[in-house]
């Protein structure tokens, strides 16, 4: 929410310019191929433009008479130029839209797949949609900088040298007149970049708490219209658009500074440059044709300088883009282990278990639980009750491995054998979850089945749909293609949760894990649901989170948990 202070981590910059210059090289792999041939094609423009500029100098000269020759065979070499310099273009713009296009994609990737792989547990200080923003704005800021604005400095570089040795070789003095700003533009530089970075964060911070009033709005527009609060949500948009429109007038206010300090210092350097050209015209000590190239190169040596002042914004906004990833970079992943699928029937033992959200980042949140201990027997159905905050969610991810026990041990273990395993991201295998609501994808009833079990065939599909009570699919007009939008949007709450009932089913598993998973339906087809459950996985073990007391008709044994009130 914008009165809250997720928008606000880091606004002062938290990584050195050298962290994040080591951090952009360890991820310029995917845009590599781009960035040479945008710098190969650049250097050789430059040599082109130079060769343009001696061209036109030595026609001009043969045009006044100064110098014998051939204009037509000089403006064939200048046509040639011009056509170079158009197809090279042509080649750039083709290289930005394909390669571009893939390097971004490529990048992220990389982040949501890091996103997806990551522990459940810390990305919830950070705004949905300031992730979004920083996977699309940032990640696009990132291969910009990699794929133009790195190649494209080298080139102001390279153009700089080799356009300042020319006119240097012509006029040494007029050279050095020319570059007496440079320093200047330096210090300019060094104090722009420092206080722009600082201001960028902040806009971007901005555009991040934007994005996130707008997809809760949208997201929540129900309870928004309900309440009839559309004019307070406005309002709260409306309030934050205003600090932003004052964060970029204070860029703008500072960019416009800067760039005018530079712009008159080369103006100044222009004149100076052109009148000594003109003196020397006059003297007889230069041909029309030099002082057209002069003017020419003066235009070539001060372009880098113009252009390393447009890079500079773009040089600024990435350093903070960059800065945003890393920071989601942070985030500890999941440990990579091979899954372990557990022979025969299952159960869950728990021995002394404790937790306290907040324990793993060194915070003494509320223990949710303390000195738990129960066993969930191979081949039972367990109904779970419990007042709000007594722990019954927190017992189901701790189950699926997405929060560890502060303290005491929590083991999955196989019914013949006595093979046990700590519960961890490689024991998940053994599970199918059902959560709380409405939990489907945009896309067809089909794709979200398959989620389930991508190898699952029509058979087993319908026999999915039969058990969850959801074969009414079968009475749609488009059946499993029928095309639902986002949150099962087109379908009613009870027909999301059967479907999203039979995805789980269509998983291959030893323990239904349900939580709350038929809230949304009636008595009748509830009671339908369990019998099917009990009859059908009578083999595997079913916890079942619910409030309804009926249940306990179906299951085997019963859990009561209890609200931990000691701190």
């Amino acid at each position: 929410m914008v009165h809250g202070k997720w928008y606000i981590v880091n606004r002062k910059t938290k990584y050195s310019t050298g962290t994040i210059v080591r951090w952009l090289w360890s991820h310029h792999e995917g845009c590599r191929v781009q960035a040479v041939l945008n710098a190969l094609i650049g250097l050789v423009m430059v040599g082109m433009g130079l060769l343009g500029v001696d061209t036109i100098r030595k026609l001009t000269d043969i045009a006044t008479g100064a110098r014998s020759g051939s204009i037509g065979w000089m403006a064939v070499l200048l046509g040639g130029v011009f056509l170079a310099e158009m197809l090279l273009h042509i080649a750039s713009t083709w290289i930005e839209a394909v390669l571009g296009v893939k390097a971004q994609n490529t990048m992220q990737q990389g982040f949501f797949r890091r996103l997806l792989q990551g522990q459940w547990s810390g990305i919830e200080k950070y705004h949905t949609g300031d992730v979004l923003n920083r996977l699309f704005s940032d990640v696009n800021d990132i291969v910009g900088l990699m794929t133009e604005v790195v190649p494209s400095t080298l080139i102001v570089v390279v153009q700089f040298l080799a356009s300042f040795v020319y006119l240097y070789v012509m006029d040494s003095t007029l050279a050095i007149i020319l570059v007496v700003v440079s320093p200047l533009f330096v210090v300019l530089s060094r104090i722009y970049f420092r206080r722009m970075r600082r201001i960028v964060r902040h806009i971007k911070d901005s555009n991040s708490a934007i994005q996130a009033i707008i997809q809760e709005s949208v997201q929540h527009k129900m309870v928004i219209k309900t309440l009839e609060r559309t004019g307070s949500m406005v309002s709260r948009l409306e309030q934050r658009q205003g600090v932003l429109r004052s964060q970029i007038k204070s860029r703008a206010k500072f960019s416009i500074l800067s760039k005018s300090l530079v712009n008159i210092g080369f103006a100044g350097a222009y004149l100076v440059a052109l009148v000594w050209g003109l003196f020397q015209l006059q003297g007889g000590l230069i041909t029309v044709g030099v002082l057209i190239a002069f003017t020419q190169l003066i235009n070539r040596i001060q372009r880098p300088m113009l252009d390393m002042a447009r890079l500079l914004p773009m040089f600024v906004n990435s350093m903070t883009s960059a800065e945003r990833l890393m920071e989601l970079e942070e985030l500890p992943l999941e440990a990579e282990e091979e899954p372990v699928p557990m022979p025969g029937r299952v159960g869950l033992r728990f021995e002394h278990v404790s937790f306290r959200y907040g324990a793993e980042a060194g915070r003494s949140g509320r223990m949710v639980m303390k000195d738990f201990s129960y066993d969930f027997r191979p081949g039972t159905f367990t109904a779970i009750f419990g007042e709000t905050g007594a722990g019954k969610t927190t017992l189901i991810r701790m189950i699926l491995a997405l929060i560890e026990p502060t303290e005491g041990s929590a083991e999955i273990y196989a019914d013949e054998g006595g093979e046990a395993h700590r519960l961890s991201a490689a024991t998940r295998v053994n599970f199918s979850y059902i959560p709380q609501g409405n939990t489907l994808f945009s896309g067809t009833i089909r794709e979200n089945l398959l989620l389930g079990n991508p190898e699952a065939t029509d058979d087993q599909i319908a026999e999915a749909l039969r058990l969850a009570m959801a074969d009414f699919v079968f009475q749609l007009p488009q059946g499993l293609d029928t095309v639902c939008s986002e949150q099962g949007g087109g379908l009613s709450e009870g027909q999301a949760q059967r479907i999203a009932i039979a995805r789980a089913l269509l998983r291959p598993c030893k323990v239904l894990l349900l939580d709350e998973a038929t809230s949304a339906l009636d008595m009748d087809t509830e009671n339908e649901l369990l019998k099917n459950l009990k009859e059908h996985f009578a083999d595997s073990t079913i916890l079942f989170v619910t409030h309804r007391l009926a249940v306990k008709d179906f299951t085997t044994q019963t859990l009561v948990l209890s609200r931990n009130e000691q701190s």
